[in-house]
């Protein structure tokens, strides 16, 4: 099994609090797929305005944390050393997104996404969001490989 904790995503994605919406990386075959959880808690920022007394993550949220992944799953289907500072997985597109189901404190969002296609470092994905096995979200979203200048 293939997995990665905080420490090492933190070497890959350029995401730091309160945006960094991947926890673990529970298992992964490079270049084929990736599953990877966010640990839903009340504290996230997010809940203040979203909706107060009814807390749901906005799907916009979880479609990041979805995009996310597919970034550390192609930072480690390209090499299994951490990028260079000045490259990037950059989230160029979605489509085909659905949410099926809220995502509130307490819920484990399981995310999986599975790799279709890389052409010119532009790679394509379908994504999954889970929470007790239920579909929460679905898409497939798409990220460019880019050498970013500071």
């Amino acid at each position: 099994m293939n997995s990665f904790n905080i420490q090492e995503i933190l070497n890959y994605l350029p995401h730091r609090y309160p945006f960094l919406l991947v926890d673990k990386v529970v298992d992964y075959t490079p270049g084929e797929w990736l599953t990877a959880v966010k640990n839903v808690t009340v504290n996230e920022p997010f809940f203040q305005g979203h909706f107060p007394g009814r807390p749901v993550m906005p799907g916009v949220l979880i479609l990041e944390a979805m995009a996310q992944a597919t970034g550390l799953l192609a930072f480690k289907s390209r090499s299994d050393e951490p990028p260079p500072d000045n490259f990037l997985y950059l989230f160029v597109s979605v489509d085909r997104a659905r949410f099926k189901r809220q995502v509130i404190p307490g819920d484990q969002l399981v995310m999986r996404v599975e790799l279709l296609r890389v052409k010119r470092d532009m790679w394509k994905f379908a994504a999954e969001a889970r929470v007790d096995g239920d579909l929460a979200a679905a898409a497939e979203l798409m990220c460019a490989g880019r050498e970013v200048i500071s």
